[in-house]
């Protein structure tokens, strides 16, 4: 199957074309469901559903009922681990040029069209274009769907589960994008769709849009009039003349009419006065670069102008900008960022869409789809399987130019839980859950890539080891390996690729990587190991805490929970010691840790608190298996139990790295209730809850929370919030803003990154009230 993949998207000639294998362009298509199509001017994208068979690791709690102290289960591990298949859905976007529509067309017939399938859901222009011929080639009824309506369904549905979908372009700041972060409420919202024309739709709930204006003045204006000025035939082929163009060779100016600025009315001697001005007064022959820019520019202000008019009309500050006429081009982009920013002096930005291609498939899958109703879950994007937003600068790489025109892909993984905010966030719209963009940071960028490249032997190394038994484990980490060293490779050179690069994205990129070859969990039996471990001296560290004073114990529980987050075999440091000093302990931990004062010390806000009346219920983060959490964390409830405080624990619905998952943590709490009164009686009196967070990833976006925790929340009236780990309060969430007490406690393990945050081995405790 070929595709084009050479720098001139509007050329078909086949010497600029790849072939690809068709498994790795059409993916779990044995089990792929439903489809539907867009056909445009000239890219056909494709949609389809389809079931994803996949490894997950169970853990299974062994019979201990006849046991009766902990003594007597010496030897025996608490739980087993067993690897299982486990079904889940995803959707595929595919997007190719229309040029190779048949062959497409002979692929989906092969492979996509089962005995189940009698209609096809189509939308946009070419829908009714190829009609017959897609009738013809897949034997199907064309169902066709109006394309405004698809067009906002998938406008809709990728602001909702994509994060950092939206970005505002910035031609000469450091990075070309800069991407805008999920709004808990995407409505209302203006969007400028400029295909042949333009089309203005005011857009104000699911299912409520209305076109509100538009105009004859579009895509195909640019097209048609710079076919008849340059006689260039080809859409791109004027984009990339428009690009070396310089308008003011045509474009009369304001310094042209008065020879400087017009200042009465503040109008900078550089704004245009005149489009094609020049032509007028001036003998000369033009350049085809100058008449193709000056015409951009002409066509871009006009719809710019347009936007802002409609956008006061309507009071909306939300503008989105997409169609044919976009499709990620910079000069594009640049002239209409500069005209929304003149007219409306900088209050309203045009924002654009990484998937805008998309919006007309996806709308068209979800119209087939509303008996599944894919609205009532969360969706994500599955970072192994989508090709990232590639540069759009001719001048960096021409080759990676168009990104819509080369072949590309988005993949989303269905969440089978619903996500919300936090209901606990002081302001929503303006949480921003990674601490460093490292998409703007350079040299955080440069060093953290570096950490994950250095740390990939030992990530295969342990998925090798999960997995010693199972067939072709070494060979599948390889490909991991290659895969995400892939990645980085991508990441370094376009850290935009994937919207703002951060040290979460980096690692949920690892874990969709690992998952993809089948390595559900590499840290599975380091989690039991270290859990069989923890629980021996559970009752022993209970004890000596119960023996010191009231002020002693406070300390030493905080102490506690510090060093048992030492544990993490997330951080390389760690990992290090923890492998070549089997002994390192609890103990020992606690004995590294910082004098006071830490790097953020509020321990002295946090006992006067203590002091007063006790919290009515406290939601806690929790981190990491083992040491962390069976002698770090519960330790610390447990007083809280005992001050009258219910207690919610929040942990991973899924695994990421050594951190404890919700089903390990339900058979550990039952081995501790089994001990510990305290905790037994907590259970049964549902004072102590475990609950799951909705994440599979070692950080914690607040506003990406499964909605049964954010209902316990509000049901319990949860007044305090306790987020511990590196990934959960340093690398996100440092800054975050809550409308009720909270404590973020980590052990800063990454010498680096101590020192940026000016220390180099300091714990973050954050007592204080948010105000």
């Amino acid at each position: 199957m070929a595709l084009s993949g050479g720098v001139d998207r509007g050329s078909h000639s086949m010497d600029k074309s790849i072939t690809l294998p068709p498994d790795e362009i059409f993916r779990n298509l044995e089990n792929a469901k439903r489809f539907a199509i867009d056909i445009g001017g000239s890219l056909t994208k494709l949609a389809y559903y389809s079931t994803v068979q996949h490894k997950v690791a169970k853990v299974r709690s062994f019979d201990h009922s006849t046991k009766v102290s902990v003594q007597e289960t010496d030897g025996d591990p608490l739980y087993e681990i067993s690897v299982q298949e486990e079904i889940t859905a995803r959707l595929h976007f595919i997007k190719f040029e229309n040029a190779y529509i048949e062959t497409c067309l002979d692929f989906i017939k092969d492979h996509l069209v089962n005995t189940e399938t009698k209609v096809i859901k189509a939308t946009g222009g070419g829908a009714h274009k190829f009609k017959d011929l897609i009738e013809k080639k897949l034997k199907l009824k064309v169902d066709k769907e109006d394309e405004m309506t698809c067009l906002i369904k998938g406008c809709n549905f990728v602001l909702k589960n994509i994060p950092h979908e939206a970005f505002v372009y910035a031609k000469h700041a450091d990075s070309e994008f800069r991407f805008q972060h999920t709004h808990p409420d995407i409505f209302p919202y203006l969007l400028i769709n400029i295909g042949s024309g333009v089309s203005i739709v005011k857009v104000e709930a699911e299912d409520k849009f209305e076109r509100i204006g538009g105009s004859s003045i579009g895509g195909g204006t640019f097209w048609g009039l710079g076919a008849l000025l340059t006689k260039t035939k080809r859409f791109d082929e004027l984009l990339q003349l428009a690009s070396k163009g310089q308008h003011t060779n045509v474009d009369m100016l304001v310094k042209d009419i008065y020879g400087g600025a017009y200042g009465s009315l503040g109008l900078t001697g550089d704004l245009i006065a005149s489009s094609f001005g020049k032509s007028a007064t001036t003998d000369k022959e033009f350049s085809k670069e100058d008449m193709a820019k000056s015409l951009l520019h002409m066509i871009s202000n006009d719809i710019g102008q347009l936007a802002c008019l409609y956008a006061k009309l309507h009071n909306l500050t939300r503008v989105y900008f997409g169609g044919f006429f976009i499709r990620g081009h910079p000069v594009t982009m640049h002239t209409i960022t500069y005209s929304i920013n003149f007219f409306t002096k900088g209050e309203v930005q045009a924002l654009f869409l990484r998937h805008e291609g998309y919006l007309g498939a996806i709308g068209a899958f979800l119209k087939g789809a509303e008996e599944d109703n894919p609205n009532q879950y969360s969706w994500g994007e599955n970072y192994a399987g989508s090709s990232g937003l590639m540069s759009v600068s001719p001048e960096l790489n021409p080759v990676q130019r168009a990104r819509s025109g080369t072949f590309d892909m988005l993949e989303m993984d269905r969440l089978e839980r619903q996500l919300v905010n936090l209901p606990l966030l002081q302001d929503p719209t303006s949480y921003i859950p990674d601490t460093v963009d490292l998409t703007e940071d350079v040299l955080a960028r440069e060093y953290w890539l570096y950490c994950f490249e250095e740390a990939l032997d030992g990530v295969v190394k342990r998925a090798i080891a999960s997995q010693k038994d199972q067939p072709k484990a070494v060979e599948r980490a390889e490909k991991f390996r290659q895969k995400y060293r892939h990645k980085l490779q991508t990441l370094r050179h376009q850290p935009f690729a994937y919207g703002s690069l951060t040290v979460r994205s980096l690692l949920d990129t690892r874990e969709h990587c690992l998952n993809e070859f089948n390595f559900p969990d590499p840290y599975s039996k380091i989690k039991q190991k270290e859990n069989d471990m923890a629980l021996k001296y559970y009752l022993k560290v209970v004890k000596s805490v119960e023996e010191l004073s009231w002020e002693q114990r406070q300390f030493t529980l905080v102490k506690g929970l510090l060093a048992g987050n030492v544990f993490d075999w997330g951080a390389k440091a760690v990992s290090d010691v923890l492998e070549s000093d089997p002994e390192f302990g609890f103990e020992q931990a606690k004995q590294q840790l910082q004098e006071r004062p830490w790097l953020v010390d509020a321990y002295n806000q946090w006992i006067e608190r203590l002091k007063g009346p006790p919290h009515k219920c406290a939601l806690f983060f929790v981190d990491n298996s083992g040491i962390d959490i069976i002698l770090g964390v519960f330790p610390f409830i447990r007083e809280l139990l005992i001050r009258g405080t219910e207690v919610v624990l929040a942990s991973n619905s899924g695994p990421a790295l050594n951190d404890v998952t919700n089903s390990e943590l339900q058979i550990l709490t039952e081995r501790i209730a089994a001990m510990d009164p305290v905790i037994h009686t907590a259970l049964k009196e549902d004072r102590l809850a475990l609950v799951q967070n909705g994440s599979s990833s070692p950080c914690l976006d607040l506003s990406r929370l499964d909605k049964v925790l954010a209902t316990v929340v509000r049901e319990r009236g949860t007044d305090l919030v306790i987020i511990e780990g590196m990934g959960r309060a340093i690398h996100t969430n440092y800054y975050a803003m809550l409308s009720c007490e909270s404590l973020k406690l980590a052990v800063i393990k990454n010498s680096w990154l101590a020192e940026r945050l000016g220390d180099f081995t300091a714990a973050r405790i954050r007592g204080a009230r948010s105000t």
